[in-house]
């Protein structure tokens, strides 16, 4: 006999537990099957455990720039191995905090490798044994993958996905980063500020693809300053490790290639949604491009009680669209009045790379694609008062405006604190704010958060400090 439940959530990651939590708050009998550790990849493989390395080294890079404060701390140095585990003890307490948050709202925990049997039935199994669990409703939250190069698969030694580059064993003293976006920028910056010669190579004719123009233009030019080679419409057609590192046939822009050699390299092009041998097919759930599990803005699929969420389903792979689909689709499936579907168009994507990169909806460039008639700010660090006291004078805040109503289309930031600052214009997209409310708006003095209030002056010819 099965073990009965109104919601079954495949997955434990962040959009996966954040549903099961929002389900027992409706009164919702809920489960969550996992077979790794609580929280996925996001809380112990990424988001948190990579912010912890990179304070780490924006700390380190601080110490070696004490003189520029008026500091002196003799020569810095690093443990790699204590710098590695304060990163997996940060992921340890929040897994912890999880399993915490698990036990306060009643959700019931099955461990082990989950496989959706039948309409509203799925199989747990772990250790050869086999659980039979049932519930009206199944969510799919299983997430994703890093994507290796298909001429050569990481080895954890020499060639490293996301996860090796978390926990390596000794520091790369010439990397090879595949891939210029977030993930791939980020690890980019850390090694860099330990110390490492870092070169980032990038197939598309910019890093940080799908960012603002004028922000990857600005990233490329800061991290070339700070000693790292960017190669943009540069491919790697070959690579090969060895017992010393690693070999690379680079093919740049003007069809030369280059034969480079480097002591690690990290692929950082793309993830894999985890859909294969979890019954998705026998049960006849449709797979679109990529094989990403299709949804309506609601999490619904096309079988009947079974929904998806999270990074299984499609970009933006973000934990936090993960968890407001989960929010969403939850309450969608209890019949909440009011309840709204997704919008991605307010979704922020932040970089935590030195300097910082943040933005939400549409860039200059698509919102000109669109025909729309646009009015757009910028207003720089060095003109605000805390950037230049912090010594972060490095950087811009762009804001882009529909020229006819005011609504904000827009905001793209790059530079010190700009992936905190940018949940003000989230907020104000929500609301669906103008420029005349955020004109109106007092912003305190002396913070960064001065500069938003610029740009958007500066989008109507009213600057007050340029």
């Amino acid at each position: 006999m099965s073990d009965t439940y109104d919601l079954i959530v495949l997955g434990s990651g962040p959009g996966g537990y954040v549903a099961a939590i929002r389900a027992a708050q409706l009164g919702m009998k809920a489960a969550i099957v996992e077979r790794e550790r609580l929280g996925g990849i996001c809380l112990n493989w990424g988001c948190i455990p990579t912010k912890a390395l990179l304070r780490t080294s924006e700390i380190y890079h601080y110490m070696t720039h004490a003189d520029a404060y008026g500091l002196s701390a003799g020569k810095p140095g690093y443990d790699l191995d204590k710098i590695v585990q304060r990163s997996r003890k940060v992921a340890d307490q929040l897994n912890s905090g999880v399993k915490g948050l698990m036990k306060k709202h009643k959700i019931a925990v099955h461990e082990g490798v989950g496989t959706l049997t039948g309409k509203g039935r799925l199989t747990v199994e772990k250790d050869g044994a086999k659980t039979e669990l049932s519930a009206k409703n199944i969510i799919v939250a299983t997430g994703a993958r890093a994507r290796d190069l298909p001429f050569a698969k990481a080895d954890g030694k020499r060639i490293w996905t996301y996860r090796h580059a978390m926990v390596p064993a000794e520091m790369p003293t010439k990397l090879l980063v595949i891939g210029s976006g977030a993930i791939g920028i980020e690890f980019a910056s850390f090694y860099s500020d330990m110390g490492a010669e870092v070169t980032v190579v990038e197939m598309l004719d910019r890093i940080l693809p799908v960012e603002d123009e004028e922000v990857s233009a600005f990233m490329a030019k800061a991290l070339a300053k700070q000693g790292m080679k960017i190669h943009a419409s540069t491919g790697v057609q070959k690579l090969e490790a060895t017992a010393r590192g690693v070999t690379a046939e680079i093919k740049h822009k003007d069809g030369k290639v280059e034969t480079a050699e480097f002591s690690h390299a990290i692929v950082a092009i793309g993830i894999v949604p985890n859909v294969e041998d979890i019954g998705l097919e026998a049960l006849g759930v449709k797979q679109g491009q990529n094989r990403h599990i299709e949804t309506d803005g609601y999490g619904r699929t096309n079988v009947d009680g079974i929904w998806a969420i999270g990074d299984v389903t499609g970009a933006p792979w973000l934990a936090h669209k993960a968890m407001h689909e989960g929010v969403v689709c939850v309450e969608a499936m209890a019949g909440v009045k009011g309840a709204h579907p997704m919008d991605k168009g307010n979704i922020p994507g932040c970089t935590y790379s030195r300097p910082q990169v943040a933005s939400v909806g549409l860039t200059e460039a698509k919102a000109k694609e669109a025909g729309l008639k646009i009015k757009v700010g910028k207003f720089p660090f060095i003109g605000n008062g805390k950037a230049i006291a912090l010594g972060e004078a490095e950087g811009f805040i762009k804001t882009i405006f529909d020229e006819g109503t005011g609504e904000l289309l827009g905001a793209h930031m790059v530079g010190a604190e700009v992936t905190e600052l940018i949940q003000g214009y989230v907020i104000a997209r929500t609301l669906e704010t103008t420029e005349a409310e955020l004109m109106a708006t007092t912003f305190p003095h002396p913070t960064l958060s001065e500069m938003m209030h610029e740009s958007v002056l500066s989008a109507y010819g009213r600057p007050l400090h340029i």
